[in-house]
């Protein structure tokens, strides 16, 4: 196999640039012409080829693609140059930008000048600045050999690059690297146009009418608390933030606010209209998003634009201003992502991952085999809750259970736990909130008990010389690299960037604190469990996700979910496959109660469930 790094030069102008528009979007744009593009086989010398789009095409043809390892910095761009404009699909895709991300995080700089000059792999030229509004034939002779020395250069910097990231990788991480750009890059869902037509029709004429009839009075737009009483009548409970000058619990309503943000996300579109109405502004989150998908759909197939290793904890997420991963659970954009002529779409959802992982990490026996014998766990906890048999909890009794299950298991506050129920419509006191987090605590000591070990932790992530010890009660599932981070199965640590400690706590016990993009933030033992049971179960679900593209392609990973397409005559034999990758255990977790649910369909959005 060869390895061979490339990087494509293109035309762009103040208007028609990747600051502008999508990468989907610039890449099938009329205006799209490549200038040159720098290649380099293997360790041999980076040659510059720049022709016509028809002369490059045939230039690239010398090549075997299909016996290549392809590597790129940011190849989301060049890899989608050479499949839509160029039908190359090459075996491996590689990205040096997604391992340094893996490798140096996600809280630090991870351009090619950022990672040239943190690796000493030179210095990245500025030649492309001085290419703006240029097309081809607009370069003289020796411009264009000067442009071509500085795409050169960028090809040897991510050559270097790769060798030293690749390192630190296992080549099941290369793997999920190269099956999450063909996401983009060889793009098979369908939109259906004419679904979203009508819906947007029906969106704009929804939102029109509740804005004006909430702008007919601006003074609950604009009062905080006669806002939350709109929000309230809609069945929202308004959210919540401590105040940084009193301490005490306000109403989280301003613009920058996280909760009043995720309000323009929420899936009633009353409420979305209302935080647009509020704003000023013009459209609510779901009419922009219908529209588009509607442009897409015009241009062609979907291309899912996934990060790799967006989140802290590995997990992916959203990207090129597309965010597949929070689209509502029954947005009607999802019926609309369609699976191709022939095809039916599989979609595999872990059952209650993380708090099987958090039980399992902390070798609570008792819940873990609760989730292995297929026990209503939910029902348990509401037994232990109310004081009643598990066959005599109602419905709304159980849903407690299941919010206490899911959500107290990282050292919740009564608080924070009584607002979560109340945004689910639930309300109940705060003396009965807090009986209900000291009966889980009690109930499942070993969980609080790995809290404690979570900030033990701390004080040895935070001293280089304390010995490698593990975290939890599992061998082979995560060790603590002092100095470093958590190893975790994948290889790649899960690290805090300037990890260190703050003043004492109430009771005198180190508070802990590292830095993000978003500023500095506190870290402590439940938080640390948090962080570990998701990459533990992004772990496993990526291991989950390559077995299941070893049959059948896998088209998008949402969360805790996988779903591929397989063809109509096999749609059963293919639910019954990827919900036995979806129970299957790595190596490293072999008695982790893994579940799922998986469904099919035509579509994403109306899919039946498989019984097998």
């Amino acid at each position: 196999m060869n390895l061979i790094t490339l990087d494509f030069e293109t035309f762009y102008d103040k208007d028609f640039s990747l600051s502008k528009l999508t990468t989907e979007e610039y890449i099938r744009d009329d205006r799209f012409e490549v200038i040159g593009i720098g290649l380099k086989v293997n360790a041999e010398p980076t040659v510059w080829f720049t022709g016509a789009m028809d002369e490059i095409k045939d230039w690239l043809s010398q090549f075997d693609w299909d016996n290549s390892f392809v590597l790129a910095h940011n190849m989301m761009f060049d890899g989608a140059i050479l499949a839509w404009r160029f039908g190359i699909h090459p075996f491996i895709l590689l990205d040096t930008l997604c391992m340094a991300r893996a490798v140096d995080g996600v809280e630090v700089g991870n351009s090619l000048a950022k990672l040239a000059e943190r690796y000493s792999l030179g210095k990245k030229g500025t030649e492309v600045v001085l290419a703006m509004g240029k097309r081809r034939l607009d370069f003289s002779r020796e411009q264009l050999a000067q442009y071509g020395e500085y795409c050169k250069n960028d090809v040897a910097i991510t050559y270097d690059l790769f060798n030293i990231l690749n390192l630190h990788f296992k080549k099941s991480e290369l793997r999920l690297i190269d099956l999450t750009l063909r996401m983009f890059t060889k793009p098979t869902m369908v939109l259906d146009l004419p679904l979203l037509e009508q819906h947007l029709i029906q969106v704009v004429e929804k939102k029109e009418s509740l804005i004006a009839k909430a702008s007919t009075n601006r003074e609950e737009l604009l009062s905080n608390p006669k806002f939350a009483e709109v929000l309230k009548g809609l069945g929202v409970e308004p959210p919540m933030k401590y105040s940084p000058t009193t301490g005490k619990l306000t109403l989280a309503l301003a613009k920058n606010d996280d909760g009043f943000k995720a309000l323009a996300e929420h899936p009633d579109e009353r409420v979305q209209a209302l935080v647009a109405a509020r704003l000023g502004t013009k459209s609510t989150l779901e009419e922009t998003r219908t529209q588009r998908f509607i442009d897409i759909a015009k241009r062609g197939k979907l291309p899912v634009p996934l990060r790799y290793y967006a989140a802290h904890t590995g997990r992916w997420g959203g990207d090129d201003r597309l965010n597949l991963q929070n689209l509502p659970r029954k947005s009607l954009l999802k019926s609309a992502i369609t699976a191709p002529k022939g095809y039916t779409l599989i979609d595999a959802d872990s059952s209650q991952i993380e708090a099987r992982v958090l039980a399992w990490l902390a070798g609570q026996n008792d819940l873990v085999q609760a989730f292995e014998k297929g026990e209503d766990v939910y029902k348990i906890m509401a037994s232990k809750i109310y004081g009643k048999k598990v066959w005599e909890i109602d419905d709304s009794e159980r849903f407690v259970g299941k919010t206490t299950i899911l959500g107290a298991g990282y050292g919740m506050g009564a608080v924070k736990f009584q607002l979560q129920l109340r945004s689910f419509g639930v309300s109940i006191g705060d003396l009965f909130c807090q009986q209900i987090l000291n009966t889980y605590r009690r109930e499942y000591a070993k969980i609080p008990a790995l809290w404690e070990q979570g900030h033990q932790c701390l004080l040895a992530l935070s001293d280089p010389k304390l010995k490698t010890t593990q975290f939890g009660y599992q061998d082979q599932a995560v060790y603590v690299l002092p100095g470093v981070g958590f190893d975790l199965p994948s290889g790649l640590p899960l690290k805090y960037m300037n990890l260190r400690q703050g003043h004492a706590d109430t009771h005198g016990r180190p508070q802990y604190m590292y830095d993000t993009r978003r500023g500095v933030v506190k870290i402590y033992g439940g938080k640390v469990v948090e962080n570990i049971c998701q990459a533990l179960a992004r772990c496993a679900i990526g291991e989950q996700m390559l077995r299941i593209s070893k049959r059948y392609q896998v088209v998008l990973t949402v969360h805790d979910a996988v779903a591929c397409i397989a063809r109509d005559e096999e749609a059963e034999e293919a639910a019954a496959y990827v919900q036995e990758c979806m129970r299957w255990r790595p190596k490293w977790a072999e008695t982790l109660p893994l579940n799922c649910e998986v469904k099919y369909g035509k579509s994403y959005g109306t899919t039946k469930k498989f019984v097998g």
